[in-house]
């Protein structure tokens, strides 16, 4: 038994116990939300070049989805900032970013910091767009006496393009496409999804792909080496989600409004 004053004294004891309890819970609490689960999933920022179908503003492109996908399996969190191709080469070799979405083969060479994942996330068919010029058969040779265009840092062609082919260098694929349009050029050098998406985005008719491509590459991630530690499960992943199905699923999704052919999703 208490007295008035002595189980008022008890009651707020408790209460404070309560109260001390439930601070704890929330401490706990604010500690193990986002901050916790960032710490668990660290984000990597690769920087992008590309648009539709590849990458959207949305985040819901081909290479958004695979990447993103891919980089959840390995533990981590992406995010994709937009960057000129160039720059985004000298910003993930200096560590500015993270690294590159997917770029060919080799870049190792005149890039040391990177790293590349040796599982590919795609192959690029790389070729050249035309209007009037009569061209049938698009290869290195027969570009030769053309005008040709295209975008700075796209490492395909300024290594595979014959010496003395008249050439010009844009920033963007706005640029590239727009000289194309009004004749500036003969030919317009670039990857077939992004350049039929973005013909049609800005209205430019008559816009034809010379088959087949001037050559099919394998396109890789890029890690800064830094992050080298990364590559294995990464790796992993890339080729869990293929195994799986997640790959082909997506790529279809994406690819349908090209009428693409279905081996455009095939593991290979």
């Amino acid at each position: 038994m208490c007295d008035f004053a002595q189980c008022q004294d008890r009651l707020r004891s408790g209460n404070n116990h309560k109260r001390i309890g439930l601070a704890g819970i929330l401490f706990v609490l604010a500690f193990s939300g986002p901050a916790s689960y960032a710490a668990i999933e660290p984000t990597l920022v690769l920087s992008d070049t590309y648009d539709t179908p590849y990458t959207t503003e949305t985040g819901d492109g081909f290479l958004d989805l695979i990447i993103k996908e891919a980089f959840h399996r390995a533990g981590l969190r992406l995010k994709m900032v937009r960057v000129s191709p160039e720059r985004a080469l000298l910003n993930a070799n200096a560590g500015i970013e993270d690294g590159v979405s997917a770029r060919i083969a080799g870049l190792e060479k005149n890039y040391p910091n990177l790293v590349r994942i040796p599982e590919k996330v795609l192959d690029f068919p790389f070729v050249a767009f035309v209007r009037q010029a009569k061209l049938t058969n698009a290869n290195w040779e027969t570009l030769a006496p053309l005008s040709v265009g295209h975008i700075q840092g796209w490492k395909i062609f300024e290594q595979n393009l014959k010496p003395g082919t008249p050439t010009t260098i844009v920033d963007t694929a706005e640029q590239l496409f727009t000289m194309l349009d009004k004749n500036r050029i003969d030919v317009a050098l670039y990857e077939r999804w992004l350049g039929l998406a973005l013909a049609k985005k800005m209205g430019i008719k008559n816009v034809r792909v010379v088959e087949p491509a001037l050559v099919d590459r394998e396109m890789f991630i890029y890690l800064n080496k830094r992050l080298a530690d990364n590559v294995p499960a990464i790796t992993a992943a890339l080729r869990a989600l293929k195994a799986d199905g997640t790959y082909t699923r997506i790529c279809r999704e994406k690819f349908a409004p090209f009428a693409a052919s279905t081996t455009q999703c095939e593991v290979k």
